[in-house]
């Protein structure tokens, strides 16, 4: 007889049923072909705490505790974002216990109004995220971020601001909007820039 065999320890049938229909809402979700067709979505089955205006939601999965996540106004969601409310260490510990006696560890998320999260970014539990704040593509938002600060990194920290970078976009839009009205083909100038800047 395994050490692990105590019956509270196996997974209920009635969470097998529900894993089941939640597989195919998933397989549903990812299929839906838009950012803004996912954010209608989510917002109709009432997948999240709080589900904004404005916001553009990229990823192809949503977080399995979206009652514990809050999305404000204007806020782009880039693809590969993973959300994580909680984590599954109780399962060790209740191992260790032989019986089921210990509670998951569980955290809400929120983000705040205009907010961009980078491709590939975990969001950890238990983070406040802006107002005004710029997540780098890759990043491990573990802890809360600023208001008005760019983070990015494993472990992110502080790499900016938001209206250094504000500037910055506002400075390539001009460069953009000149090209342009020259009749210039864009992507060449830009692989002409590269190129003068990577000899």
């Amino acid at each position: 007889m395994s050490k692990y065999s105590d019956k509270s320890l196996n997974v209920s049938k009635k969470y097998l049923w529900r894993a089941k229909f939640e597989f195919l809402q998933r397989l549903y979700f990812y299929m839906i072909p838009t950012a803004q067709g996912r954010v209608k979505w989510l917002r109709k089955h009432n997948k999240l705490a709080l589900l904004g205006e404005h916001v553009h939601y990229q990823p192809r999965k949503y977080p399995t505790d979206g009652n514990m996540l809050k999305i404000h106004d204007n806020v782009a969601i880039a693809s590969e974002v993973e959300f994580t409310m909680h984590d599954i260490i109780h399962w060790v510990y209740d191992g260790l216990d032989g019986k089921r006696c210990n509670e998951e560890y569980a955290g809400c998320i929120e983000i705040h109004e205009n907010v961009f999260v980078g491709a590939g970014t975990r969001i950890l539990p238990g983070v406040s995220i802006g107002p005004n704040a710029i997540i780098a593509a890759g990043s491990l938002i573990n802890k809360d971020v600023p208001p008005g600060a760019v983070v990015g990194g494993v472990p992110a920290k502080v790499i900016g601001d938001f209206e250094t970078l504000r500037k910055k976009r506002n400075q390539y839009t001009v460069m953009v909007k000149d090209i342009k009205a020259t009749g210039k083909i864009v992507d060449d100038c830009l692989w002409e820039m590269f190129d003068e800047a990577h000899k």
